[in-house]
């Protein structure tokens, strides 16, 4: 009997089963090193795009150079005296010169001048000391003026001061550099082309343009 009992009940083989659990969790294993891996260069691959449009943006903005602007403020006419039968004018007043820095680092320039003309000829100068204009900022540095047309004759100059309208240039030029990142140093020349025109019955600045 007991023969029988052990041939009708034969016992299962005792490690198929656990040879086929060591073998899917050797699957598994390696399933999830592989996603890991994908998932590993998913992300270099977005650091990596993440970075080169950093480096895009701040070539296109920070890094890029852009010349500074030089230009003259407000005018305040102190003095304005003309007389067409000489003829001659002159004149006093107080203005800004303004150097606008649109940059993401300093703009130091060298000492020169503004020259003021009539037709082209000269009738007076002002000082730019050496300075600098700091970081997206505007350095504004107030001068007095005086012009006269001492140096100057004509019919041509009569016949506007005449008319009640005299009409000057004011001409500039900067030299200096701009500073970014504490390392890297570019040079940038800054010109001025004004014009200012008088009203000479009130005494007063009728209009001021500048490019």
């Amino acid at each position: 009997m007991a023969e029988k009992t052990q041939q009708a009940y034969p016992a299962a083989p005792a490690n198929h089963g656990y040879q086929r659990s060591d073998a899917e969790s050797l699957l598994s294993a390696d399933e999830l090193k592989r996603k890991k891996r994908i998932k590993l260069a998913i992300y270099v691959a977005i650091f990596i795009v993440f970075q080169i449009i950093v480096i895009t943006v701040i070539s296109l903005t920070v890094m890029k150079v852009k010349t500074p602007k030089v230009r003259l403020g407000n005018i305040n006419v102190q003095e304005l005296n003309s007389i067409p039968a000489t003829p001659s004018f002159d004149t006093k007043f107080t203005t800004q010169i303004n150097v606008k820095n649109t940059n993401w680092g300093p703009y130091k320039f060298d000492a020169s001048s503004v020259t003021f003309l009539y037709k082209g000829a000269t009738v007076g100068q002002v000082s730019i000391p050496k300075s600098k204009a700091g970081m997206l900022s505007t350095k504004k540095i107030t001068v007095e003026v005086s012009l006269s047309s001492s140096a100057l004759g004509g019919s041509n100059l009569g016949s506007e001061l005449s008319s009640g309208v005299l009409t000057l240039n004011s001409a500039a030029k900067l030299n200096g550099k701009v500073e970014l990142m504490l390392i890297m140093k570019k040079k940038k020349s800054s010109t001025m082309d004004c014009t200012i025109a008088f009203d000479l019955s009130s005494k007063t600045l009728k209009s001021l343009r500048c490019k």
